[in-house]
């Protein structure tokens, strides 16, 4: 991993914020990333697997992507026939992830990144997590799957609401928890839905793709909460304080 310039120092500039994609769909996905993160104040740079070098030192927070499973073996698990894997693609985030809590990074986990978040942090996932809960299963962009936000989590102050409509992707979910994570929604079917911390790094992980939803207010704060939190790094002041004050702004 290529050692940069800091961002201490660099002054009020916009936040750059490194996205992790899979080399397989990432040239239709991060668009849709880029856009959300610009929304939000920011400025996306793209990340995969042999695309081009990443550089943690150059950003000033971090979106870890959707996409393939993570290989079971990295938390516990067993191989399955049929599951579609990233090896690199695993190798990398979790480099991504070290070093983005090693400096301090906000990070914001999408679907397989709030999966990636648990797993380096010491948790495990339901590899097949539908056979687990009895949740409804859907596959599909649009809002038809409800969530229920636990009351009293940043998320449920962030997007300013108890229940939520998402999209649903995924066929891994998480267990047992990493540490210093909270639970901050679940499904009908008991089914974790996001994660997060409660002090600085600010860390949030969805089971949903808020960048495919951002026509939504709820899932555009998301991606401001982390551009907050960036800022504050910038600033070297308190990520959580500053993602608590974007929440309670009137608007936006």
């Amino acid at each position: 991993m290529a050692v940069g310039r800091a961002s201490g120092g660099r002054g009020p500039v916009k936040p750059r914020i490194g996205v992790t994609v899979s080399r397989r769909s990432g040239w239709r996905v991060f668009p849709f990333m880029a856009l959300a993160v610009w929304l939000a104040g920011g400025r996306a740079l793209r990340w995969q697997a042999g695309h081009r070098a990443v550089d943690l030192d150059d950003v000033d927070g971090v979106v870890i992507g959707g996409g393939d499973d993570i290989t079971p073996t990295l938390y516990g698990g067993e191989l399955s026939v049929g599951v579609r894997l990233d090896p690199a693609r695993d190798d990398l985030e979790q480099e991504v992830l070290r070093g983005a809590f090693d400096r301090g990074l906000p990070i914001l986990g999408i679907c397989r990144g709030a999966q990636m978040l648990n797993v380096v942090l010491g948790g495990t996932l339901h590899a097949d997590a539908y056979a687990v809960h009895p949740s409804r299963k859907f596959n599909t962009v649009l809002p038809r799957k409800r969530v229920d936000v636990t009351r009293g989590t940043l998320l449920a102050r962030t997007t300013r609401a108890i229940c939520l409509n998402v999209n649903a992707l995924h066929s891994q979910a998480v267990d047992d928890l990493g540490r210093g994570l909270r639970i901050a929604a679940r499904d009908e079917g008991g089914m974790v839905q996001a994660v997060e911390r409660m002090s600085d790094p600010f860390a949030l992980g969805v089971q949903w793709h808020p960048e495919y939803l951002v026509y939504r207010r709820a899932h555009r704060r998301l991606f401001r909460a982390l551009v907050a939190a960036a800022r504050a790094r910038q600033s070297r002041a308190s990520q959580m304080d500053a993602a608590e004050a974007m929440a309670a702004e009137p608007r936006g």
